[in-house]
């Protein structure tokens, strides 16, 4: 078999204590780009004794990171806010070919980080300690919040350098250590890059390693290892639930972010052209792998025909193809795997009676844009996350069925709801068991400074904003007797 050389001589190391090293592994990692097959780079995978040494070096080096300077904490982030911009279009280019992101969603995943990174900078100066009152007198109860030590990270291909982010800088912002085991098929906007960055705007050793490994060979290790005190996890639900019971078995605190199947319900007063363009948004960004992504698009039937007609024009106008040209919206699915379930996903529901609307070519991994109408609720790509460009529109006859189809999955991520009245979309959207929802919008908004995450089989815990400081850190009582205490007996 011909040997392919790698087009990155850069990114073929791991970081563990500070230092690039080749994993110990004997199996390799072939990172490809999945819109034309070229290989970007290749590495030995960390083996369970690279893992095992990447969370040592982490427990060690949190006793002085965790004792730092609160001050020292927030000038580094912001050291590595800087860094991301300065090195945008390099970030965006590996986005591109490695993640198949398209030039859009990698500078919207490169500004989400951004952001992200700035908001926990104000971290370290959010960790206040409060004092107590107390029953006995002469006692003072004080309660302080510290880091909660290591934490394990494994993160996702679909947006690797923000999803990662997401768990890196509240983490080392509050004074943990962390090891990311990042996905194998994103390794260096997973992980590799992001070290590179942190390590150059001082990080000590050992805060930070990134490693990936073949889970065929280290098995659960990764979780059960007795070091890390947080696992967290993004995800499908069905790796989160394992991940997440094995979390809890050894007495782990799990942060879960799994498997969304987001609906946009668009109510009968809605404007259409307004509801169909956030639907082609929230439907194709990332060519559907989002996990915020529209799954269902619920229409009332009195402007259903009409939403049906604009949302295949507007669809038609997409751009698939190659990501690196500045006009493509949807690039390529991350592998063949993932094209053959979302096609089988297509398949199973016509022939459960779903009607094809328009069913785009399928070149490579590139699938152009697939629309189901008059699905119902109970076929396949209604109950399964398709993550892919296949649009599946559901027609429905009141509010009420509307709710309850949107809430009739297991899952509760995000969503949306389209009225030409506000204040009935709001009462809509609370009636929706979801972790986040938007009103007379998409699924797809990121903010640093509100909660992210969801309900029922979406999750468990909540990344961003003043919530990140609950995930990653603990409280500890501490109480102070000033005066002599009179006990009943001695």
């Amino acid at each position: 078999m011909e040997t392919k050389t790698a087009k990155y001589t850069d990114w073929n190391k791991l970081i563990i204590n500070g230092e690039w090293k080749d994993g110990s592994s004997s199996r390799d990692c072939v990172v490809e780009n999945p819109y034309n097959n070229e290989v970007l780079t290749t590495f030995k995978y960390a083996s369970k004794e690279d893992i095992n040494e990447a969370y040592e070096a982490a427990e060690k080096a949190q006793e002085h990171w965790g004792a730092s300077s609160a001050y020292e904490r927030v000038e580094l982030l912001e050291k590595v806010a800087a860094l991301f911009e300065e090195r945008r279009e390099e970030l965006v280019q590996l986005l591109v070919e490695e993640s198949g992101s398209s030039q859009l969603k990698a500078n919207v995943e490169v500004s989400c980080s951004i952001a992200d990174l700035k908001e926990a900078a104000k971290y370290p100066l959010q960790m206040e300690a409060s004092i107590r009152a107390s029953a006995v007198p002469g006692k003072e109860n004080r309660v302080y919040r510290d880091p909660i030590g290591v934490v394990g990270a494994i993160t996702p291909w679909n947006w690797p350098l923000y999803l990662t982010i997401r768990v890196v800088a509240p983490a080392i912002a509050t004074g943990n250590s962390i090891v990311v085991k990042s996905d194998s098929q994103t390794p260096i906007t997973g992980g590799l890059i992001i070290a590179k960055l942190f390590e150059e705007a001082g990080l000590p050793k050992g805060v930070l390693n990134v490693l990936a490994a073949d889970l065929e060979e280290v098995g659960d290790y990764f979780v059960e290892h007795p070091v890390p005190q947080v696992i967290s996890f993004t995800g499908s639900t069905a790796a989160g639930r394992h991940v997440g019971s094995l979390a809890v078995k050894n007495v782990k605190k799990p942060a879960l972010e799994l498997g969304g199947n987001n609906a946009l319900i668009v109510l009968d007063d809605a404007d259409v052209d307004l509801a169909v363009s956030a639907a082609a948004f929230g439907k194709y960004m990332h060519s559907g792998q989002i996990c915020i992504a529209l799954n269902r698009i619920i229409v009332d039937r009195k402007i259903y025909d009409s939403f049906v007609e604009k949302f295949k024009a507007a669809s038609i106008k997409i751009k698939a193809g190659n990501p690196a040209e500045s006009d493509t919206i949807i690039g390529p699915l991350i592998n063949r795997k993932q094209v053959d379930r979302a096609l089988n996903l297509v398949e199973q529901s016509i022939g459960e009676g779903a009607r094809i609307i328009l069913k785009g070519e399928v070149n490579g991994n590139v699938v152009e844009p697939i629309i189901l109408a008059d699905v119902t609720n109970d076929m396949a790509v209604a109950q399964n996350e398709v993550f892919a460009p296949v649009a599946v529109i559901i027609p429905v006859d009141s509010e009420e069925e509307a709710i309850k189809v949107a809430n009739g999955t297991p899952f509760g991520l995000s969503g949306a709801v389209y009225s030409g009245s506000i204040e009935r979309g709001i009462n809509v959207a609370k009636k929706i068991k979801t972790g986040m929802i938007h009103v007379n919008d998409q699924s797809i908004n990121v903010e640093p400074n509100v909660p992210f995450g969801g309900e029922k089989l979406s999750g468990i815990g909540r990344y961003c904003g003043e919530w990140a400081i609950d995930e990653f850190t603990t409280v500890k009582w501490l109480s102070v007797q000033k005066q002599p205490r009179e006990y009943p007996f001695s």
